[in-house]
């Protein structure tokens, strides 16, 4: 089996050798073998190991998420079962597209604010015409004024 050094790992997967050492710290890399002088030696397969983490943080999976997904992986090869790929991708799937539809209807509503000619903050809330929701970012829409709770 061919074995490689962290320079080389890291050259090959694109990225620093401090970036290599901190997903060995975080557990996603198996602590690798040592020479006698003391540097580390990684098997082939940990390139491929750092380009599907770095693909999947591109995905949008945060490295806790990406560490579940290969722990979930080898729970697999062991023939356990437990929620795979499949399962959490479309769940990382519908987060995505919500916070698409979200930055849509902002997008939508900036453009409704060019249009409107909007040009101060404080005089476009003061207008029926306004099209930027400040009640509903100030609290929801149809919060109370920010006088509520004060007694007179």
């Amino acid at each position: 089996m061919s074995r490689m050094r962290s320079g080389q790992v890291a050259h090959a997967a694109g990225l620093n050798r401090q970036a290599l050492r901190y997903y060995e710290r975080r557990g996603l890399l198996a602590e690798p073998d040592r020479t006698p002088g003391g540097h580390r030696l990684y098997p082939a397969q940990t390139v491929t190991i750092l380009r599907v983490i770095k693909a999947a943080q591109r995905l949008g999976f945060s490295l806790d998420e990406v560490a579940d997904l290969l722990e979930t992986g080898r729970h697999q090869h062991r023939g356990q079962t437990e929620p795979g790929l499949r399962q959490r991708a479309a769940a990382k799937l519908a987060e995505v597209e919500a916070k698409i539809a979200d930055l849509s209807a902002i997008a939508d509503t900036l453009r409704a604010a060019l249009d409107a000619g909007c040009t101060d903050l404080i005089e476009c809330a003061g207008q029926p015409q306004c099209p930027l929701p400040f009640a509903a970012l100030a609290g929801g829409a149809g919060a109370a004024p920010a006088t509520r709770g004060r007694s007179k």
